[in-house]
């Protein structure tokens, strides 16, 4: 398996685990339950790592060519991140969209 395989499979596992704790923490952007903290996540993830990776090259193995700890470290804090951000960017757009159509 080609060591951008296994970031993208880093980066959508750390997104997914940064935006259920995300919703787990800011209980007002909250998507549901796992469902779509898990799909904002997975996508932030995949965004915060290659933008991380865009910005930081050495973070994104593209020097080194794979798969060291410095790399590893990037994509899962990238992924995290990314997931984090989006989950809680999209709960809090759709309940201020909820809110206004219920005033």
């Amino acid at each position: 398996m080609s060591s951008t395989i296994i970031n993208l499979i880093i980066q959508v596992i750390a997104g997914i685990l940064g935006g259920n704790a995300a919703g787990a923490a800011m209980k007002s952007a909250s998507l549901g339950a796992i469902g779509n903290n898990t799909i904002t996540g997975a996508i932030g993830g995949l965004g915060g790592g290659q933008l991380l990776g865009a910005l930081v090259p050495s973070l994104a193995g593209a020097t080194s060519g794979g798969l060291d700890i410095g790399s590893i470290i990037g994509q899962v804090v990238g992924g995290g991140a990314g997931g984090a951000i989006v989950t809680v960017v999209v709960g809090l757009i759709k309940n201020a969209v909820a809110g206004h159509k219920a005033g």
